[in-house]
């Protein structure tokens, strides 16, 4: 530890909120830079197959204003330092004062700004996901289903508003008691949508894990609903963040900065994995899980038995609420490599 004679006349609440907001800075940056390469892998794949789709078209240019607004947020919170520890250091009362003091400023309300538009388009994409999956079971269910989210995040939408206009006025902070009062329920609404619609989307996707089950094996099924599928599919990610930001905000502890910077990466991120996942097909859709043709590959050994990962390539196709229909179209020889089935020949595997 450094010479304690040389430590800023503050108290030691404003020195850990201090350090924590440099913290949280950091974590901000190290998010960017994960959001960064999320962005580029699936612009790069929306792009190259924006012919075959044009939904996709759609989807690049969502998480291209998701990355601008994302930029102007990491922008403005490096400036806020530099402005805070660099410009004005000097400032009565030291840099955190001078920060709750010029919340007025235009970097400030940018920050505050930024993040609210930013939560809100994640929400918005986690509602419409719910909405998807849930339309398998049609859409009258799937608005019924998604109506309160929907209700709860116009609600958000409005907290969040007059969270930001508060605690950018003069002489207010979102430290200040009428600002945090009104970003507690904001951000209350807003991670109980997420907690809700984080369950609805499990709920359906466990559904559909049971009626695939019918027809396939457990291990084949637990391939479309599996622990990471859920917890991407659900945006949990953020979630888990939210609700520790959420806490340590409500009871005014200075980690909250941290889980802040945190819960804002988190958000972008599942976002980013969720697009991907669309991207990439192997997201859940209607079609996916309406009972719509399922191609895929399974493995059956010569006995007719579903395994996994060996004997003969096979591909089965049907309805998931009926028996699927089995159409053998390879298998591997005794070199690994994979060659044209023949039934007289049998798999290396084969018990």
């Amino acid at each position: 530890m450094g010479n304690t004679q040389w430590t800023p006349a503050e108290d030691d609440y404003t020195l850990n909120l201090e350090r924590n907001f440099l913290a949280g800075d950091l974590i901000c940056g190290v998010g960017y830079g994960i959001q960064l390469v999320l962005w580029t892998h699936c612009a790069t794949y929306l792009w190259q197959h924006r012919k075959s789709n044009r939904n996709h078209i759609y989807l690049l240019a969502y998480i291209s204003l998701l990355l601008t607004i994302e930029t102007m947020f990491v922008i403005v919170q490096g400036k806020t330092v530099q402005d805070i520890y660099i410009d004005n250091r000097n400032y009565p009362g030291g840099p955190w004062k001078y920060f709750l003091d010029t919340q007025y400023l235009a970097i400030n309300v940018m920050f505050y700004a930024t993040f609210f538009v930013l939560t809100f388009l994640s929400d918005l994409l986690v509602l419409w996901r719910c909405w998807v999956i849930w339309a398998a079971s049609g859409r009258a269910t799937a608005s019924l289903v998604t109506f309160f989210p929907a209700l709860m995040t116009l609600g958000s939408f409005v907290m969040g508003t007059l969270w930001t206009l508060q605690s950018s006025q003069p002489t207010l902070s979102m430290y200040s008691k009428l600002p945090m009062a009104y970003g507690t329920s904001y951000y209350a609404i807003s991670l109980s949508v997420n907690i809700i619609l984080t369950l609805l989307i499990i709920v359906r996707l466990i559904m559909y894990r049971r009626e695939i089950a019918k027809s396939l094996p457990a291990d084949y099924a637990s391939h479309y609903t599996s622990l990471a599928a859920l917890f991407v599919e659900s945006a949990a990610l953020y979630t888990l963040f939210a609700i520790l930001f959420l806490i340590t905000y409500a009871i005014d502890n200075p980690t909250n900065q941290v889980f802040l910077g945190m819960a804002a990466a988190a958000q972008q991120i599942a976002a980013y994995l969720i697009i991907y996942r669309l991207a990439n097909g192997t997201a859940f859709g209607t079609n996916t899980m309406s009972g719509a043709t399922l191609t895929s590959v399974v493995e059956i050994n010569t006995r007719g038995m579903f395994t996994s990962n060996i004997g003969l390539g096979a591909r089965t196709t049907g309805n998931f609420a009926g028996e699927p229909k089995l159409e053998v179209t390879e298998q591997e020889n005794v070199d690994g490599q994979r060659q044209p089935y023949d039934s007289d020949t049998p798999s290396r595997n084969a018990v």
